[in-house]
């Protein structure tokens, strides 16, 4: 009986062993889980990027106004007998220094 009662507590502390430190442990449940926690934070951002290249490729495939908003924009395009205006704001503070 004796025997059967170490056996018992032997086989207990290997088992509290493999489920603390061992493969699949509660460790490596809590690591796993962070990393769940990670991707699908990134997946949330992927899926709004997605929905905005969506909507700019639907824009550009339906209408000319987004096409000529992309080339003003992103290349400085402008219409035939259009007249071009850049303004350069000035910053005051420039040629000054804190005495």
């Amino acid at each position: 009986m004796r025997i059967l009662t170490v056996l018992l507590i032997v086989v207990l502390g290997l088992l509290q062993y493999r489920l603390w430190f061992g493969q699949h442990s509660i460790a490596d449940y809590f690591r796993l889980q962070e990393e769940l926690n990670i991707q699908a934070t990134s997946n949330l951002e992927l899926e709004k990027r997605n929905r905005l290249l969506r909507a700019d490729v639907k824009d550009l495939q339906q209408g000319i106004e987004a096409i000529e908003e992309r080339a003003r924009n992103e290349l400085g395009l402008i219409k035939q007998d259009e007249v071009f205006f850049r303004l350069f704001s000035q910053n005051p503070a420039a040629g000054q220094t804190d005495d």
